[in-house]
């Protein structure tokens, strides 16, 4: 009786536990609260544009509006093409000046961006369309405009430059990206169109300040595009896929300048990992027939020998190929420097409680093209083009003589950048970074004539005189620094209110040209003279920046 006694309470004991087995042993967690977006405005602003998207049937409308006030010791006049005012060193400032600027964050913005989940086997079609916008004339930037509208204007002498720069941004409705493609999660994503390059989008992640006014590398595309800026935004192929916490990417560019490409194409991949708190990644490219543009520059003081006026205007004297004089409207026309360009790209970042630690370094090579476009070709921006004899490209025939190429010995450039950013409140980050790169020394003589009359050239090695921004040549060894810092304060989610400065350095070759003649008499070039280096600049700025 005893052991049946244990047997009955062992079974009910069993039976109990079952039970309590088959019991929920807690709750399961409520789904999230959606966010309130639309009971007021206050509503609407403390939450971000990714948790209230202005969205309609799979499309949403974002954009981006950026505006500051800074101050630079080295700058030039307002442009209402330019991309950007000068943050930091510019070879045509010559004062210093307070002044409202703009995109100190990021370019300021609008788009549409889409997803349609209506494809099989869990394909989505997507795509965006985006334009930055010049806030305050309303205009899409133009970095080609803004170096034609300089052509009349020298950089050293009076009357002084506006903003100018060359830029991938041209005055396209599609001056940021407009692309279309499919996207999948297991077998990745392939879209077609004009979009940006895969340094581009590396570089701004691995940037530890990532901003226009306060970042070198994020100041300048010529960084990300291995040298020429023109080179950051094409119309292409790209593939991107994810494999647990692998990625790599591909991309070839499609058409050439008739497309409105800076390029005649261009071929990037991207390797890249994350291992816990720690990521890298990689990139190589190889651009064709990169173009970089500049002005004239002519000065119309005191004699104008450089122009010739017609009917009250002004017109620009260019000999083509023949040699042969034509006279351009100095809003249509610009001057061109065409290479070959390999980069190279690493990149790290790791996160330690609150702090990320950023580093990266860059490689780009610039060697003779692979076309010569000696007779002339239009550029990215509409009714702009560079004329005949205007290109520095090949060795190629001009006017009975061997031109001198644009690469004889090839630009060499490294970069190097490292730095932080803190997260000191979740609404509250601090950055700084330090960005360093060298130039080698690519000087030549270009030497020419004739055996049995037929023309010949070849390069020499050329002595560098001079010194800082009165070096002789922009071809000789130099190097440029700045260093950053970046407070970013973000009241509610859709805004930031940020401050920083920069302070940057040009030296050797990198430094040539970077001053200003005054002269007693503005215009009289019999009056006294006298030239001022601006080899350092400093843009210390505060900003608001909204996003929707």
């Amino acid at each position: 009786m005893k052991r049946l006694g244990i047997v009955l309470l062992a079974t009910v004991g069993f039976a109990a536990m079952a039970q309590a087995a088959d019991l929920p042993s807690a709750k399961a967690p409520a789904p999230a609260a959606k966010p309130d977006c639309w009971s007021s405005a206050w509503a609407w602003f403390q939450n971000s544009a990714a948790d209230c998207p202005l969205s309609y049937y799979g499309f949403t409308l974002y954009g981006t509006l950026d505006v500051n006030g800074l101050y630079n010791n080295t700058t030039a006049g307002y442009s209402p093409s330019a991309t950007q005012p000068y943050y930091g060193i510019a070879k045509p400032a010559h004062a210093s000046e307070w002044m409202f600027g703009y995109n100190g964050m990021s370019t300021s913005a609008i788009g549409v961006k889409m997803k349609e989940d209506i494809l099989p086997y869990g394909w989505s079609l997507i795509g965006v369309v985006e334009a930055g916008v010049n806030p305050y004339s309303g205009m899409f930037p133009n970095g080609p405009r803004s170096l034609a509208d300089n052509n009349v204007r020298p950089y050293v002498t009076f009357p002084w430059q506006t903003t100018n720069s060359d830029s991938s941004r041209a005055g396209q409705w599609d001056n940021a990206q407009a692309y279309i493609g499919v996207s999948n999660k297991t077998y990745g994503t392939l879209t077609f169109g004009r979009t940006n390059t895969l340094s581009l989008d590396v570089t701004g992640a691995y940037d530890p300040v990532a901003s226009n006014a306060f970042s070198l590398i994020g100041y300048s595309s010529s960084f990300p595009g291995f040298g020429n800026t023109e080179t950051v935004r094409n119309t292409a192929v790209t593939y991107r896929l994810t494999y647990q916490n692998f990625r790599a990417a591909a991309q070839i560019g499609v058409g050439g300048y008739d497309w409105d490409n800076g390029n005649t194409g261009i071929y990037q991949g991207q390797l890249g990992a994350d291992f816990g708190p720690l990521s890298v990644d990689g990139v190589l490219s190889y651009a064709e027939n990169a173009v970089s543009l500049s002005s004239y520059g002519l000065n119309p003081f005191p004699a104008a020998a450089n122009l010739k006026e017609i009917g009250g205007q002004w017109f620009i004297p260019q000999k083509d190929i023949n040699g042969v004089s034509h006279y351009y409207d100095p809003n249509d026309v610009l001057k061109a420097t065409i290479s070959n360009n390999f980069g190279a790209e690493l990149t790290a970042k790791y996160k330690w409680n609150t702090v990320t630690f950023y580093g990266g370094y860059m490689y780009a090579r610039l060697s003779d093209p692979s076309n010569s476009e000696a007779n002339g070709f239009s550029t990215i921006a509409g009714g702009i083009f560079v004329p005949s004899g205007a290109v520095s490209s090949t060795a190629y025939l001009n006017n009975g003589a061997v031109n001198a190429p644009s690469y004889a010995f090839n630009r060499v450039l490294n970069t190097v950048w490292t730095g932080f950013k803190w997260a000191v409140l979740p609404n509250l980050d601090v950055a700084m970074g330090f960005y360093y790169q060298s130039q080698n020394n690519y000087n030549f003589a270009w030497n020419t004539g004739k055996i049995n009359g037929i023309p010949y050239g070849y390069a020499t090695s050329a002595a560098c005189t001079g010194t800082g921004a009165f070096i002789n040549s922009g071809k000789c060894a130099g190097s440029q620094d700045a260093v950053s810092l970046l407070v970013d304060y973000r009241p509610v989610k859709r805004m930031d209110l940020y401050a920083g400065v920069m302070v940057s350095n040009v030296y050797g070759g990198l430094a040539s040209g970077y001053y200003s003649t005054y002269y007693a008499i503005p215009g009289n070039f019999k009056s006294p003279s006298w030239s001022v280096a601006h080899t350092q600049s400093w843009d210390p700025t505060i900003g608001i920046r909204f996003r929707f």
